[in-house]
């Protein structure tokens, strides 16, 4: 029998349902697992979806590195900040690059890595009994995989050094509170509660949802004067998709838009 993936990838309607899924090691990553990632990204975009809903199996979303695993392997093969160039960055590229919304629903522990995947989502559902943790200090390492970035972009430069420099777990209620989540819920309705968004997203004028994203990334990093002239080239491209034709006729008809996400 083969083993199972670890990572489920399925078509929900125009959804694509991505599932971690190591669950007997929290969802733990190694860079295969990584790479498999990237490209279930990838393929949603390629297999037409139009939204993407990230969840993991079992009791946690993600504990981060397979810290296990990558301990077996030879000296010459822990060279972490390698392993973060060719594994890590590239899922975090991936997920700022897609052309589609993200919904992430995270079920109990999103640790280090995980953490950083957990909150790449553009809207993040955190079950009541969830958590995010910077684990890194606690056994001597760094942030990583882009968790300083979204955090303090997200919540400010107290609250990441906040978590990054305390190493304590931050409720899924204390995470909504500083910006980091979307909306929490009951652990029963978790999924869907997240699939219930990413539904809407799907049936939303696609293209726009697209630019929006980048345009965001954008504006985090840019001037005023840089993200106007960002703003027109996107809205020129959006202003000639058959949705905006379709929303204009639709809002003029008093009638509710039938998106086809071109």
């Amino acid at each position: 029998m083969s083993e199972a993936p670890s990572v489920l990838f399925e078509m929900d309607g125009q959804v694509a349902v991505l599932r971690l899924n190591r669950p007997d090691r929290l969802n733990a990553l190694t860079p295969e697992m990584l790479d498999l990632i990237a490209a279930s990204l990838r393929r949603a975009v390629d297999e037409g979806a139009r939204a993407v809903l990230l969840t993991g199996e079992g009791r946690a979303f993600c504990s981060g590195a397979d810290l296990a695993a990558a301990m077996t392997a030879p000296p010459e093969k822990r060279q972490l900040g390698d392993a973060l160039r060719d594994h890590y960055n590239p899922v975090a590229e991936t997920f700022a690059a897609l052309p589609i919304p993200v919904v992430n629903a995270i079920n109990g522990a999103a640790a280090g890595a995980g953490a950083a995947i957990a909150l790449s989502g553009d809207i993040i559902v955190a079950a009541k009994s969830s958590y995010l943790l910077l684990a890194f200090a606690n056994i001597g390492l760094v942030p990583d995989a882009g968790s300083t970035w979204l955090i303090a972009k997200a919540a400010g430069r107290a609250k990441v050094l906040e978590m990054a420099l305390l190493g304590e777990r931050m409720t899924a209620d204390d995470a909504l509170e500083a910006g980091l989540v979307t909306a929490v819920a009951e652990d029963e309705a978790l999924f869907e509660t997240a699939m219930g968004y990413a539904r809407k997203l799907a049936g939303m004028p696609t293209v726009a949802l697209g630019l929006i994203r980048k345009q965001v990334a954008s504006a985090l990093t840019g001037t005023l004067t840089e993200t106007l002239e960002v703003e027109a080239v996107h809205q020129k491209i959006a202003s000639g998709t058959s949705d905006f034709a379709e929303g204009v006729m639709a809002f003029l008809q008093k009638r509710k838009a039938e998106f086809t996400g071109k």
